[in-house]
């Protein structure tokens, strides 16, 4: 009975807190008609303030592109006329494997194929005693890995050999010795120089002999000449005599013909006494027959005697004649001999100059050919140093290199295209609108990010097309090839963004946000300045605006300055909920 009652007491104890409790709750809810006026005004609006800064402002084109690394250029092997032959490859490097200068790129039959830097393509063997633009390159290629060549000047000399051996020695290579047919072939060019000398001697020996004929002939034909016009003197004496017999005036033909007279009359005046004798005798009548006999003997051989005497003088004088008839003929032989002497002699001289000058020929000839083979005998001594083969180097405008794609196979032949490389060089691929293609120039500056990797770079605008729609772009945009400066990360492949400052501040400047500055009711700009919870508004000229930032500069009082906070705009605080009424 007891324990009810308690139970009951504290039941209406329960209600009654509860009828308190609501009693306060109700009581809080009620608000007066003040109350409720002052609450429902509207809050007090607060400054947003933020610092003037010193940066520096530009205008900027933004656009997108795709790293790339430069463009694949193949890598060809050229001929080797020197091996006689092409290699098989003996070993190729993996794609996106760097080489740099100097660094052998694959090998072929055992020999290294050097990559080193140049426009022009191997195309030839260089050797000792080679020069042109190749080998100039070559130079250019070995002073920079540290090899002196020498002078560099484009001839393959002994200097240049021997920086070609320190390369090939540094990379672990035997350099490129003569061949043994080079070598045969300056032991035949010996052989032949030395031929050629010996019949140079000769023919100088030739000439000297026939130099010493031509003396010999003109000497002689002198001698035979001056005979010739001696006997021509001689001649020309006796038909002048027979010329003065002709005339009349010849001694032997008077002498003859007095002769011829003194012989008839001896011969008459013998017969006249032989006659006489026989007359004696025959009238004698003493004389005996014998005796008359031999007189008539004798008259007999005196009338022979003239006749013989007779016919002797007459064949003297016919004879005198007969040359007085011949002296034109004879002078004219005379003339004839001596003329015949001179051409003689001519033609023996000429016979012999003729000799002499081609023992001449026969000397250049052989002076020529002893020249060219000496000539070319040095040369083959020159060229029998250290050689660099076409097939073992190869000229790349721009080092170093990435190897893109290789085309060739090991044991395939060393020979054209064997793979495809880029350079290290990192560009970009974009396009600019057709308004902002004029603003951008080869050379500035770019800005390259992207916020979802993390990636701050810059780079350098490289080429801006000339006209829209090349190299890929759509009609409406035009080129725009950019060259990575630094980068930390490897981007090739990744779309970025890139930033291109086309108008600059030149330098930090006083900025602050384009909203913090107002119009005054003069025209004039301004900003409001807070200092210390007061506002003030002060007057500046306004510059270079962009980002949403602009340039202000402040009368020189040292009222405007970065860090101080201007006012670009006022936050207004949420109001309260308003309570519920109770009606």
């Amino acid at each position: 009975m007891v324990a009810k009652r308690v139970n009951v007491l504290w039941a209406i104890l329960g209600v009654v807190g509860g009828m308190a409790l609501g009693a306060w709750y109700m009581g809080s809810r009620i608000q007066s008609p003040a109350e409720m006026a002052a609450r429902t005004a509207p809050p007090e609006a607060s400054p947003i303030l933020v610092p003037v800064e010193s940066r520096v402002l530009s205008s900027d084109v933004v656009t997108r592109g795709t790293v790339r690394f430069g463009l694949p250029q193949p890598i060809s092997i050229a001929p080797s006329t020197v091996k006689g032959g092409v290699g098989l490859i003996s070993s190729l490097p993996r794609p996106n494997t760097n080489f740099g200068e100097g660094e052998v790129i694959l090998s072929a039959s055992g020999r290294p194929v050097f990559v080193l830097q140049g426009v022009a393509p191997a195309f030839r063997d260089m050797a000792p005693g080679t020069s042109g633009g190749d080998v100039r390159q070559l130079e250019e290629a070995l002073a920079r890995l540290g090899f002196d060549p020498g002078t560099v000047d484009g001839n393959y000399d002994q200097k240049t050999s021997a920086a070609v051996e320190r390369m090939y020695k540094k990379a672990g290579w035997d350099p490129y010795a003569p061949t043994r047919e080079q070598r045969a072939a300056v032991v035949a060019l010996e052989r032949e120089w030395s031929d050629a000398a010996r019949a140079q001697l000769a023919a100088e020996a030739t000439r000297e002999t026939a130099m010493k004929a031509v003396a010999a002939a003109r000497a002689i034909a002198e001698q035979n000449t001056r005979q010739a016009a001696l006997d021509s003197a001689a001649r020309v004496g006796d038909s002048r005599q027979l010329a003065d017999a002709r005339s009349g005036k010849s001694l032997a033909l008077e002498t003859e013909r007095a002769r011829a007279a003194h012989s008839a009359t001896a011969a008459s005046a013998d017969v006249a006494t032989q006659m006489a004798d026989r007359a004696l005798i025959v009238l004698d009548p003493r004389q005996t027959e014998t005796a008359r006999a031999a007189a008539e003997a004798k008259l007999k051989v005196a009338r022979a005697a003239q006749r013989k005497a007779k016919m002797e003088a007459d064949l003297a004088i016919q004879t005198a004649s007969r040359e007085t008839a011949l002296v034109d003929e004879r002078i004219r032989v005379a003339e004839g001999a001596v003329k015949a002497a001179r051409l003689e002699g001519e033609r023996s001289v000429r016979a012999a100059l003729e000799q002499q000058e081609l023992a001449e020929f026969d000397v250049k000839v052989a002076s020529e050919r002893a020249q060219r083979l000496n000539a070319e005998l040095t040369a083959a001594r020159a060229k029998l140093g250290v050689q660099v083969p076409a097939d073992e180097v190869v000229f790349i405008p721009s080092l170093p290199i990435r190897v893109n794609e290789v085309t060739a196979a090991v044991a395939a032949n060393a020979s054209g295209p064997v793979m495809s490389v880029t350079d290290n060089q990192l560009s970009i691929d974009s396009q600019l609108p057709l308004e902002a293609a004029p603003l951008v120039k080869p050379g500035m500056k770019v800005a390259i990010d992207e916020q979802a990797l993390g990636i701050k770079a810059t780079g350098i605008v490289e080429t801006v097309a000339n006209t829209p729609g090349t190299r890929g772009v759509d009609g409406y945009h035009f080129y725009l090839g950019v060259r990575v400066e630094t980068t930390p990360v490897l981007l090739a492949g990744f779309s970025v963004r890139l930033t291109i400052p086309i108008e600059t501040s030149k330098g930090a400047v006083t900025a602050v946000p384009t909203s913090a500055v107002s119009l005054a009711a003069d025209g004039t700009s301004r900003v409001l300045v807070d200092r210390g919870g007061k506002q003030e508004y002060v007057t500046v000229q306004p510059g270079l605006s962009t980002g949403g930032y602009v340039e202000v500069n402040a009368p020189d009082d040292g009222r405007l300055v970065p860090g101080q906070l201007v006012v670009v705009g006022y936050k207004i605080a949420e109001p309260a909920a308003a309570p519920a009424t109770v009606k």
